[in-house]
């Protein structure tokens, strides 16, 4: 669940390459167990787990709980093992693994960050499990392309080769609008097919702030929704290849300074002070804030909202493209384990077992791995978001990864946010910014990618 996930969760910890080493120092030996798991019919479990108790490490919120529970339940029935869930929410997921590593005490299953997917196989903390999948005769293409290849490596690049997780979900970070709001205000509702420009969304920001009223146009975190402002203008943080820092170039710069103007110059969102009396999420929940972020792992705890809200694409840049980040957390199995078979057979249920995955969309915190079901009974379902189409947009057309996604370290990114306040308070334009940093980020980039021996 990332809906009230603080910054310093949202952006990458920095001690992955040293956890997976330290995880690779408690028993994993670098080589693939050989094992693989049965499959009958739709499911991906088997049977012969009697006696057998495997750890199952998950970060997650309330909501998210209660449904990985069913899903443990229904895993334990199938194969007669049990599961032992150790569970944490976002801020101390990382910390808490960390702790495991340290203490020699790896679960068998475990969630796997994007961030962490070269790090943790390079050193042979992951089991490549494609061999177990094939065996097991799961067909991948059935489960969302990005999801499967956010955990493949094959030694250089993240993307492609071998298989060392399967997506626990896929995370399309779609944007939200309150349509109460609007109405009682007597404003157009938003296209939910033609986005605004940048102009066009400042002016109906602007429309709808009135602070006496404690009523703001947006909510906006910069470190959650920057990403779509740069894309959609033509910028991003890197190249393709990851290994030039490209944020020092004039549509980077326009991006961040148009989203910085947002409160310098138009006050259309809670001002500092202002969020530190009641943060954004709480008041966007409290029905204060016009546009938000929604992911679906926020779709169960805003079923409960006091007013009707729905999805629409992100204002444009110059390209006139929409554009966002797709999140997802991996499920891998500990080349540790004692249970390799097991294990395996638990990170595909929890990933691709039909009625595993139907449970968890209709617990309102995530949509369907599985394409076929995404597009069909999902899109169908009632209840809101009416605009689902939205998430399957993002996931199947125009969702990247985040920057750091796919690099040894996440360092050289999470730079970019430490000093960028000055930036939205205005004391520090955006051009100056990005020149001055880029070469402090190239420079740990270049230290990451030599480290990742590329």
């Amino acid at each position: 669940m990332m809906g009230s996930i603080s910054r310093r969760t949202l952006l990458a910890g920095t001690g992955i390459a040293a956890m997976a080493t330290g995880l690779a120092a408690c028993g994993a030996d670098g080589t693939n167990n050989g094992n693989s798991g049965e499959s009958s019919g739709s499911s991906t479990t088997g049977g012969g787990g009697a006696g057998v108790e495997l750890t199952y490490m998950f970060r997650g919120g309330e909501d998210e709980r209660k449904a990985y529970d069913q899903a443990i339940a229904a895993f334990e029935e199938q194969t007669g093992a049990k599961v032992k869930v150790i569970v944490t929410d976002a801020d101390q997921y990382r910390t808490k693994l960390q702790a495991a590593i340290t203490g020699g005490q790896v679960p068998d299953v475990f969630y796997l960050e994007q961030g962490s997917v070269m790090a943790f196989a390079k050193t042979g903390v992951v089991k490549d499990i494609t061999g177990d999948i094939e065996a097991a005769g799961l067909d991948v293409s059935k489960v969302w392309k990005y999801g499967v290849d956010s955990y493949r490596f094959d030694g250089t690049r993240v993307g492609q080769g071998a298989i060392y997780g399967l997506p626990k979900d896929v995370g399309p970070f779609s944007f939200g609008y309150n349509k109460t709001m609007f109405e009682e205000l007597g404003i157009p509702l938003p296209d939910k097919d033609k986005p605004y420009t940048w102009a066009e969304f400042r002016d109906v920001a602007k429309q709808l702030t009135s602070p006496e009223d404690e009523r703001w146009g947006t909510g906006l975190n910069v470190a959650w929704n920057l990403q779509a402002w740069v894309w959609s203008n033509g910028g991003d943080w890197a190249d393709e290849e990851r290994r030039t820092v490209t944020i020092d170039t004039p549509e980077f710069a326009e991006a961040l300074q148009d989203f910085a103007d947002i409160q310098i110059i138009d006050g259309s969102t809670p001002s500092i002070e202002q969020a530190q009396t009641m943060d954004t999420y709480q008041r966007w929940m409290r029905g204060q804030i016009g546009f938000f972020p929604v992911g679906p792992w926020d779709v169960s705890t805003y079923q409960g909202l006091d007013f009707e809200w729905d999805l629409i694409p992100y204002p444009v840049g110059k390209t006139g493209e929409t554009a966002t980040w797709l999140g997802s957390l991996g499920i891998s199995v500990s080349n540790s384990t004692e249970h390799a078979e097991l294990a395996t057979q638990l990170a595909m249920y929890l990933s691709a077992d039909e009625e595993c995955q139907r449970s968890l969309y209709q617990a309102g915190i995530q949509i369907p791995n599985l394409v076929d079901m995404a597009k069909g009974e999902y899109l169908e379902a009632e209840g809101a978001p009416a605009n689902k189409e939205e998430f399957i947009q993002i996931a199947e057309d125009y969702g990247r990864a985040l920057p750091a996604a796919a690099t040894w370290t996440p360092e050289w990114y999470d730079d970019f946010w430490v000093g960028i306040q000055p930036v939205l308070d205005g004391e520090v334009t955006a051009a100056d910014y990005v020149a001055q940093l880029q070469p402090q980020m190239q420079a740990k980039l270049d230290a990451a990618n030599m480290d990742a021996g590329i």
